[in-house]
């Protein structure tokens, strides 16, 4: 299924602080690169963390997985992309992180998130109607 919006790619430069003792990005740090361009690309459908919270729902993520092909350096320009692959029953977004001069892929990834009706507390088993609107699609029956 083709995702029902463009993926979104935000550019990184490593700072110092997210080195380790070895001076590479501490593996760690990559998840908060995901979550980067995961809130850009749900503020490329006007969706962001307010706009959850203001429709009702959390969207809580169930689920990182992370996989290393290389590493990245102080200074290191990074290209993060995000890419919305699941959205009718979960959320789940695909990364995939390269440097900007090489081209060369250092990390790609996936997040799962699921939605919360936060008056209840339960969780959803079907994204809501909101999210639907948001990506301009019809819900399926």
């Amino acid at each position: 299924m083709n995702s029902p919006i463009a993926p979104v790619e935000v550019e990184i430069v490593v700072p110092f602080h997210d080195v380790d003792a070895m001076r590479i990005v501490w593996h760690g740090h990559y998840l908060k690169y995901f979550e980067i361009a995961r809130t850009a690309l749900m503020e490329s459908i006007d969706y962001a963390y307010a706009q959850m919270a203001a429709s009702g729902y959390a969207w809580p993520i169930i689920d990182v997985r992370s996989r290393y092909g290389g590493s990245a350096t102080v200074g290191d320009r990074l290209l993060v992309q995000a890419t919305l692959i699941e959205w009718e029953h979960r959320l789940r977004i695909a990364y995939r992180i390269t440097n900007r001069a090489t081209g060369k892929r250092i990390t790609r990834g996936s997040s799962t998130q699921v939605a919360v009706d936060m008056p209840s507390g339960e969780m959803c088993y079907r994204s809501p109607d909101v999210l639907f609107d948001k990506l301009g699609l019809d819900r399926p029956e």
